[in-house]
């Protein structure tokens, strides 16, 4: 395949940034798009140009590291993360355009490198629980529903990629706060920081920038992982219950 690339540069935070036009060639289509994109780095290094900067780690849909909008999409034409994404997903001759996360919480570091720690500083308000140290625990001690555990793994599933902001037209960030929340106020675990956990990580959440979040449904629609629009919902009334129950005090 040969592929037309428009790649966004940037040298840092504070420069100015513009898409930058590339050829590749003899690209297969069951290359990833990370493999493509190592080819092109290949081709700048040996013409003796800067190489593209783009985030990756463990290239298996697990880590959640790699993080580009592909053609306007998030992650891509495919439901699934950029590092999955194959280029069979794509014909001879295609022009694609290749850009980091469009968020003002997730400012650019280098060309499609954004800095995500906004979604660490939520986890840190409120995403542990209070464990007792010593021996494991008897595995049935604390028996959990079926459906308590269902609904669990569900919203566990999330790899904190950042696609549901990228895809949020207010860049709000309610789908990736709803799943950490929901997977853990559900588990008896979880209870002791029930009220605290909500309201403290929503309003880390909106300490750090990210939108108003109005249920357009692109977020859960770009979700490499599935997270069900209804975690947003599930978290609103986690939210309100808290709020009220903090009232009373």
């Amino acid at each position: 395949m040969k592929l037309t690339l428009r790649v966004w540069r940037q040298k840092n935070a504070g420069a100015e940034g513009a898409m930058s036009t590339y050829e590749v060639d003899d690209i297969s289509p069951d290359m990833s798009f990370l493999e493509m994109l190592d080819v092109l780095n290949e081709q700048l290094i040996l013409s003796g140009e800067e190489p593209v900067a783009f985030d990756h780690d463990c290239r298996e849909g697990i880590c959640g590291a790699c993080s580009l909008v592909i053609n306007g999409d998030a992650h891509g034409p495919e439901r699934t993360t950029t590092c999955q994404l194959h280029m069979r997903s794509f014909k001879d001759g295609d022009t694609i355009d290749i850009e980091p996360w469009r968020a003002s919480a997730f400012p650019v570091i280098k060309d499609l490198v954004v800095d995500r720690s906004a979604f660490d500083r939520i986890i840190q308000a409120g995403g542990y629980i209070t464990a007792p140290t010593g021996a494991a625990p008897e595995a049935h001690a604390t028996p959990v529903p079926k459906a308590d555990a269902d609904f669990a793994f569900e919203h566990a599933e999330c790899i904190g990629c950042g696609a549901c902001v990228a895809a949020c037209p207010n860049g709000a960030a309610m789908l990736f706060t709803s799943a950490k929340v929901n997977h853990l106020n559900v588990l008896p675990q979880g209870a002791p920081e029930r009220e605290s956990r909500v309201l403290d990580m929503v309003a880390q959440m909106d300490a750090e920038g990210f939108g108003g979040c109005t249920l357009t449904g692109e977020c859960a629609t770009a979700c490499p992982k599935g997270i069900p629009l209804m975690s947003i919902t599930s978290m609103n009334k986690e939210w309100l219950r808290a709020t009220r129950k903090a009232g009373k005090r």
